[in-house]
C-alpha cells in the first residue's frame, strides 16, 4: 500500500462515532456499505487498519453530505480531541497551558502514544519558535492530515478554556509539511 501504512484502530472508532452524531446513523451505514471495505467498518480501537480505508470513509462522507474532505478532516480533528482525551486523560494531566501541551507534543505526548501503541505512524511537530503566547512548528506527515492537527489544536484551547488564532503555510502543496503560527487570544 505505497507510502501509507496502517492507522490506529482508535482513530477509525471515534470518527464513525463522529459521524453517527453529526450526520445519523443511516449516513454511518451508507459510508461503510458504499465503501467496500477489507475490514467491512468493523475497527476496534487497538487494531491497526489500512489508512486508505479512512481516505475511503472520509471521501464517501464528502460526497454523502455534500461537506468538502478538508472541511471533515478539521471537524474531526474537534471531534478527536475529545475523545483521546477522555480515553487517555493521564497524557494530557500534566499541561496547564495549551502551549504548554503543544510544545511537549513531540518530546512527551507522542512518546507516551508510542507506549501505548508501539507501531503508531505519528506527525512529527519541530518547534520553531515559542513566547508566552505564541508558537510556531512545522507538522510533518505523509499523510498530509494538517487539517486534523488542525482541529487539534484549537480543541485544545477550548479544552484549557482559551481561544487562539492558528494560521497556517502549506510548504508542501501536498499538505505534507505545514508551517502553524499559534497565537493565544487574551
Amino acid at each position: 500500500m505505497s507510502k501509507f501504512k496502517g492507522m490506529k484502530g482508535i482513530v477509525f472508532t471515534e470518527f464513525l462515532e463522529m459521524v453517527e452524531s453529526k450526520f445519523g446513523l443511516e449516513t454511518l451505514d451508507n459510508i461503510i456499505e458504499n465503501g467496500h471495505l477489507p475490514s467491512e467498518g468493523v475497527y476496534t480501537s487497538v487494531g491497526t487498519y489500512d489508512f486508505n480505508e479512512m481516505v475511503t470513509l472520509i471521501t464517501n462522507l464528502s460526497e454523502e453530505t455534500k461537506i468538502p474532505v478538508g472541511d471533515l478532516i478539521y471537524a474531526f480533528g474537534l471531534y478527536l480531541f475529545s475523545g483521546l482525551a477522555n480515553s487517555h486523560p493521564e497524557v494530557i494531566k500534566n499541561y496547564n497551558t495549551p502551549l504548554g501541551l503543544l510544545y511537549c507534543i513531540e518530546d512527551h505526548i507522542h512518546v507516551h502514544v508510542k507506549k501505548l501503541y508501539p507501531d503508531a505512524e505519528l506527525p512529527t511537530f519541530k518547534i520553531l519558535d515559542k513566547t508566552d503566547n505564541k508558537i510556531s512548528m512545522v507538522y510533518s506527515s505523509s499523510r498530509g492530515l494538517y487539517r486534523l492537527a488542525h482541529g487539534l489544536i484549537e480543541k485544545a484551547f477550548e479544552h484549557f478554556g482559551s481561544t487562539a488564532t492558528i494560521t497556517y503555510d502549506l510548504l508542501k502543496e501536498d499538505g505534507t509539511e505545514v508551517k502553524f503560527d499559534i497565537v493565544q487570544n487574551g
